[in-house]
């Protein structure tokens, strides 16, 4: 085990703050990598103020990491010390089920072992990207394409991915048109890969001032949610929305938007919805709504792959270690286009 600096929350009402963490040693299989770029998701505010209740304290966050190759293991065939690589929400799995034999380790029959708040097979507590480094098993240790910039490469791991796989899984395609509701991290990201598999998107917002920001993005409309006129208007006209508000609301009024077998996808919100949808639209017009995660770690790399070769990257604002308290009250308030990332080099070594 080798000390390595990080920043963690000790209680859930305590600040993001310096702390030393142990890192295992690298094994026959693992990946040792020094982390450059770690970005900061929404999902990091909620186990470090334990909004979820399993938070497991001390918590290290950070599951959208970026870095270069330090140490490999004698029997690592697919890294070399010197290599860029990237780590996201995953570290582990069973790797036994049926479920992970189809590369969809997200949905580990007996549970994914997440990059920071779990524990490896070996009962030790997993820390995330927040800190120096990481040691990480090859088979979810990710490649990066020198071409991209990697600051803005960091929030494609968790922000990227959750909205590719859907978008993948439910076949969106040329000619489709999409709605994209929140132009968040995640909403901004939903724009890219629509617009580049060739889709018709919409953003769906609630901010009229939010229409410039989306056509540049890739939108070629803007939808108004607010205004009942813009509602009807644009009733029945999605083959696939991807809903990424990340609080509790209505879903009701974007279920009428949808097409006959149209779908819609949920990715940001996993509390409940405020009220229960009205299933008279859904079995009128055979809508489904439904839910999605992240993505296994070979469509994470076919989505990596994806990016290096559209040259689609993350909005990104830069900031330092010590900022993280601040960014995450700015977060709070949507006050970030559209993702912070943190340059590790602004932490100090143990």
């Amino acid at each position: 085990m080798s000390k390595t600096a990080a920043y963690a929350a000790k209680s859930a009402k305590s600040k993001i703050a310096p702390f030393t963490i142990e890192r295992r040693n690298p094994g026959a299989s693992d990946v040792e990598i020094e982390i450059l770029y770690c970005g900061v998701c929404h999902t990091d505010i909620h186990f470090a103020r334990n909004e979820w209740h399993n938070s497991n304290y001390p918590v290290v966050p950070g599951h959208e990491i970026v870095g270069r190759v330090t140490r490999v293991g004698g029997k690592v065939k697919g890294f070399k010390k010197g290599d860029l690589a990237a780590v996201g929400c995953m570290v582990d799995s069973c790797k036994k089920c049926g479920t992970c034999h189809e590369h969809l380790e997200q949905y580990c029959e007996n549970g994914f072992v997440a990059t920071y708040n779990g524990h490896d097979k070996k009962g030790n507590k997993t820390y995330g990207g927040y800190s120096k480094s990481i040691v990480v098993d090859e088979k979810f240790t990710l490649k990066i394409s020198k071409k991209l910039d990697l600051k803005a490469v960091a929030p494609l791991l968790c922000a990227g991915i959750t909205t590719y796989s859907p978008l993948r899984h439910w076949g969106v395609k040329k000619g489709d048109h999409v709605g994209v509701v929140g132009l968040g991290g995640l909403g901004h990201m939903a724009i890219k890969f629509a617009a580049a598999f060739g889709a018709h998107v919409t953003m769906i917002t609630t901010s009229p001032d939010k229409k410039k920001d989306a056509k540049k993005l890739g939108a070629k409309d803007v939808l108004i949610s607010k205004d009942p006129k813009q509602m009807k208007a644009g009733a029945e006209k999605f083959d696939f929305i991807l809903n990424t508000i990340p609080t509790k609301h209505d879903i009701d009024p974007y279920i009428n938007l949808l097409k006959r077998d149209g779908v819609m996808c949920l990715v940001g919100c996993v509390e409940p919805v405020s009220t229960p949808p009205n299933i008279g639209p859904l079995i009128f017009r055979r809508r489904s709504v439904v839910g999605s995660l992240i993505g296994g770690i070979k469509e994470t790399q076919e989505m990596l792959d994806f990016c290096a070769k559209h040259n689609i990257v993350s909005d990104v604002e830069m900031i330092k270690m010590n900022e993280i308290n601040e960014a995450y009250e700015r977060m709070l308030k949507s006050d970030v286009k559209y993702r912070f990332v943190i340059d590790m080099k602004s932490l100090k070594a143990a």
